[in-house]
């Protein structure tokens, strides 16, 4: 089975997974699928995060995230424009990274070039835009005409593209298949590395080609927690794997015997441990450069004590920064049972909205990740990854892989897996109806400068009611809101179930 936010991606990875081959192959087929037919969220020019296991025992991390530039940025670094295309995109490198993990574990023997098929074939001939695509175009109209090289590709604000309309991206076509001739080091030491360097110059950029030769894909052990006899998998720092278990820790700490799905209680709850959570994630950083004290963070008797600060009758105060950004979620399991998990990104949509010189890649922005105080843990220095929000997941039952899961969402990927795996953990919820049911995201938006709390509409009124009495400043939002993320599951277990989010695109196909 795979789930993806396209259903053109959904397809390419199942016709691998029809033909045989494994699960990290399909993902690297959805996911290159996605960097051609999702340019809004995820791209060559961006950064992956992977979790893999399988029925033997064996769990990995593949941090597939770029480093900061050796030339320091000029003054704070901007959200968009060049000075955002500050760190260097791994997403290709993961892509081989994964493929020779598969190779010696799992009996791969697909090659890059094979996987990348697909995607080279919907660059050249298109695909119909997505309403997705279409959406956040217009959304960003004012801002895409200062971005360098957009409008040539993705339409110009005044001449957006329709919804359905045939999308082609030749440039980006090349790009793909000069990758799949000579390999995916091509993208960082040979001459698309070259145009790649000097497009990015051109628009003014700090990164070189010296900077794209030193990306390298990090193969990390994951975090875990125990969760009502399954073990969550999360990935390390820099991200915010971490947030995530620890929700997940407060959360099976709290006296929550009789509380039903949807309730009052339901979301005050899974509210106040994200606010217990958040708390820690400020110190998220490289650990390259800055302790990371994990075992502190998930010491059980600290969640614990987090859980006991939590009044069951009053929301606490929520003073945290927001940080925005998109992503697309993808999963794959093959016939053995194995298990991938993974994000893609550009951070913001359409990331920096840089395109590098005529290669056809939009680069990501995720430089704007870094804390501006130069005494602060995520201060940016050379060669430094930034705090990362990517972190997709991955549920053990009895060391074999269980659930598949992640979402995009930024600071609300936390958020809306706290929800979506008690849904589906603690209430026995198809992944269907984990996905559809109304969800929340704390703190400020791109649209909402406000620190309320995000509710989907149909949590209903008298939900509502309750959470206002209780001191929750609310913002409605609508039913099935871009705002709550768009979320994948696959369940593994006697048969399969999976589904991807009725707020994206995409689907779920199983053989």
């Amino acid at each position: 089975m795979v789930t993806s936010p396209h259903r053109l991606a959904s397809e390419a990875g199942l016709d691998i997974l029809r033909r045989g081959g494994n699960a990290i192959e399909a993902a690297i087929a959805i996911g290159a699928t996605l960097a051609v037919t999702y340019p809004h969220f995820c791209g060559l020019g961006g950064d992956a995060v992977w979790l893999v296991a399988d029925p033997d025992g064996r769990q990995s991390c593949f941090l597939g995230i770029g480093q900061a530039a050796r030339q320091a940025p000029g003054g704070a670094v901007p959200t968009r424009g060049p000075g955002s295309a500050l760190t260097s995109a791994a997403v290709v490198d993961s892509w081989q990274h994964a493929l020779d993990y598969g190779a010696r574990h799992w009996g791969g023997t697909a090659t890059l070039a094979a996987l990348l098929e697909p995607s080279i074939g919907y660059a050249e001939s298109g695909f119909p835009l997505t309403p997705s695509q279409a959406f956040w175009h217009q959304f960003r109209g004012a801002d895409t005409a200062a971005w360098s090289g957009f409008a040539t590709i993705f339409g110009s604000a005044d001449q957006p593209p329709a919804a359905s309309s045939t999308f082609r991206q030749p440039q980006l076509a090349g790009t793909l298949r000069a990758i799949a001739r000579h390999g995916a080091r091509e993208f960082y030491e040979g001459e698309t590395a070259r145009r790649l360097a000097a497009g990015l110059a051109a628009a003014g950029s700090p990164l070189t080609a010296t900077d794209l030769a030193a990306t390298r894909t990090r193969e990390v052990a994951p975090l875990s927690l125990g969760y009502r006899g399954l073990n969550l998998l999360a990935p390390p720092p820099p991200t915010q794997g971490v947030t995530t278990l620890a929700i997940m820790g407060v959360l099976d700490r709290l006296e929550r015997a009789g509380v039903a799905e949807g309730s009052a209680d339901f979301f005050h709850f899974a509210v106040e441990a994200v606010k217990q959570a958040f708390l820690d994630r400020s110190g998220i950083a490289d650990p390259d450069f800055s302790d990371q004290p994990v075992d502190y963070w998930l010491d059980p008797d600290r969640l614990a004590a987090k859980a006991a600060a939590i009044d069951p009758a009053r929301t606490l105060p929520w003073p945290q920064p927001f940080r925005t950004g998109d992503t697309v979620f993808f999963a794959a399991t093959d016939a053995e049972g194995r298990g991938v998990s993974v994000l893609q990104s550009l951070y913001f949509d359409w990331g920096s909205g840089v395109v590098a010189g005529d290669t056809g890649v939009l680069w990501q922005n995720r430089g704007a990740a870094f804390n501006p105080d130069p005494g602060h843990p995520n201060a940016w220095a050379p060669g430094k990854r930034p705090f990362y929000t990517l972190n997709p997941g991955l549920a053990l039952q009895a060391g074999r892989p269980h659930l598949l899961y992640g979402t995009q969402g930024a600071d609300g990927q936390p958020q809306t897996l706290s929800v979506v795996l008690t849904r589906l953990i603690d209430h026995g919820l198809s992944p269907a109806d984990a996905l559809a049911r109304p969800r929340f995201l704390l703190g400020r938006t791109f649209s909402d400068s406000r620190d309320s709390l995000k509710l989907e509409a149909d949590a209903g009124e008298a939900v509502f009611a309750e959470l206002t009495a209780r001191g929750h400043e609310l913002s409605r939002i609508e039913a099935q809101s871009p705002l709550a993320g768009q979320a994948g599951v696959i369940r593994i277990g006697d048969s399969l179930n999976g589904a991807h989010d009725p707020r994206s695109d995409g689907c779920a196909l199983s053989l």
